[in-house]
C-alpha cells in the first residue's frame, strides 16, 4: 500500500547513545521510520499506516525543519515557533474535518499531534490546550474512560483561567454534554448543553450556524425524555436558521462563483435528515417544516456538487411545497422538471428552477 512504502526500517542498537526513537503514536520503541522525512518513527507498520492517512502524508516535509532541530533551538527560535503554530492549525483543521465525516480514528493522530505541539508552543496545564483536548475526546468517542480524561483535563484547564473566552466555554459544555449523553446521564447533559447556547449566543448571535448545533442536541436530550413539542420548536429554529444562512450562500455562489467550505457537509447532511425523518415520522407532520428542511439539503446538494442529490431532493420539496398551497403536482408536471433539469447547460440553473 502507499502507506507502507514509506517506511523504512532503523536499527535501534545502531543509533548514539541516548538517541532512542519512539513510535509517534504509541510511543513505544520504534522499529521503522519514515522514508521521505526520516524524523519521524513507528513501532510497526500499521502504525505507520494509521498515521499516513490520518495526518502525515499531509505534514510530512513541513515536519523536517522542525525536528531536526533541537529542542533548546525550538525554544529560541521564533520563526520555529511560527511553524510549528502553523503545524497545530492544520493538525486542528484535519482532525475536525475526519471527525465532521465520522471517522473518529482516522482523527486521532491529527488529534494528538495538535495537543503534542500546542505543548511544545504554550506548555502543559494551560488553557491553550482545551481545543486539542475536546479533539481527542471527540476522536475517542465509544472509549469512555479516554474520552472522560481528555475532558476532565480541558475542564480543569478551563477552571484554571476563568478569563478564558466565549468559544472555548461553549466548546467545553458541548462536548461535556455529549458524553452524558452518551452514558445516559440527560439531566446533566441538559444543563451542558444550555451553558453551551449561553456561551455560543454571547459570541456568535442567536442566530448562528454554531449556535443552531446546539438547538439540535439539546432536542435530542428532550427527544430521549419524550418532550416532543419541545423538539419540534427547536427543530424548526435550527431548519430556519440554516434555511436562511445556505440561501445566502447559494446567493453568494451564483453571483461570485465562492466555493462552499465544505469541512462539515457530513455532519449537517446527518443532522438534516434527522430532522427530516422525524418531522416525516411526527403524528402532527406538517408539510411546510418538511419542506423547509427538504429544501436546505438540496440547497447543501448543489453547494456540495451532489446533482443528483439535487434534484431528488428539490422533487420532493418542491412535492410537499405544492401540497402546502392546496394543489397537486401531477407525473406530467414532474416528467418536464425532470426534462429541464437534465437539458439546461450549467448547473445553477438546476437549482434555480427549484427556488
Amino acid at each position: 500500500m502507499e502507506a507502507e512504502s514509506q517506511a523504512s526500517a532503523i536499527i535501534p542498537l545502531a543509533l548514539p547513545k541516548g538517541a532512542e526513537k519512539f513510535c509517534e503514536l504509541c510511543q513505544r520503541e520504534a522499529r521503522l521510520q519514515c522514508s521521505k522525512c526520516r524524523v519521524t518513527f513507528y513501532c510497526a507498520a500499521e502504525h505507520q499506516q494509521a498515521d499516513w492517512v490520518g495526518i502525515h502524508k499531509r505534514i510530512c516535509q513541513l515536519l523536517v525543519p522542525i525536528r531536526a532541530l533541537p529542542l533548546r533551538s525550538l525554544q529560541q527560535t521564533s520563526h520555529t515557533e511560527t511553524q510549528i503554530k502553523k503545524l497545530i492549525e492544520i493538525c486542528r483543521l484535519v482532525a475536525q474535518s475526519k471527525l465532521s465525516e465520522g471517522k473518529h480514528q482516522e482523527a486521532l493522530p491529527a488529534a494528538q499531534l495538535c495537543l503534542r505541539c500546542s505543548i511544545d508552543v504554550h506548555g502543559p496545564n494551560t488553557v491553550q490546550l482545551v481545543p486539542a483536548y475536546l479533539l481527542l475526546a471527540e476522536a475517542n468517542m465509544g472509549e469512555k474512560q479516554a474520552q472522560n480524561d481528555f475532558l476532565s483535563q480541558a475542564e480543569w484547564a478551563v477552571l484554571k483561567s476563568p478569563k478564558c473566552g466565549l468559544t472555548i466555554h461553549h466548546q467545553l459544555h458541548r462536548s461535556l454534554g455529549r458524553l452524558h449523553v452518551a452514558t445516559g446521564d440527560l439531566d446533566t447533559a441538559f444543563y451542558d448543553f444550555a451553558n453551551d447556547i449561553y456561551f455560543a449566543t454571547e459570541e456568535y448571535g442567536l442566530d448562528s450556524t454554531v449556535t443552531s448545533r446546539g438547538y439540535f442536541l439539546m432536542a435530542d436530550v428532550f427527544t430521549k425524555q419524550g418532550k416532543i413539542p419541545t423538539v419540534r420548536s427547536l427543530y424548526s429554529e435550527v431548519a430556519r436558521i440554516w434555511h436562511s444562512h445556505l440561501t445566502r450562500l447559494l446567493e453568494t455562489h451564483i453571483q461570485t462563483g465562492v466555493c462552499f467550505d465544505q469541512t462539515c457537509t457530513h455532519a449537517l447532511d446527518e443532522m438534516l435528515r434527522t430532522m427530516l425523518e422525524f418531522e416525516q415520522k411526527d403524528t402532527r407532520k406538517d408539510p411546510a417544516r418538511i419542506a423547509v428542511v427538504a429544501h436546505c439539503l438540496a440547497m447543501l446538494s448543489f453547494l456540495g456538487g451532489d446533482f443528483l442529490k439535487v434534484i431528488t431532493s428539490s422533487l420532493f420539496a418542491l412535492k410537499v411545497t405544492v401540497l402546502v398551497n392546496g394543489s397537486k403536482i401531477t407525473k406530467k408536471k414532474k416528467k418536464v422538471l425532470l426534462t429541464r433539469l437534465y437539458n439546461t447547460e450549467t448547473p445553477i440553473n438546476k437549482l434555480q428552477l427549484f427556488l
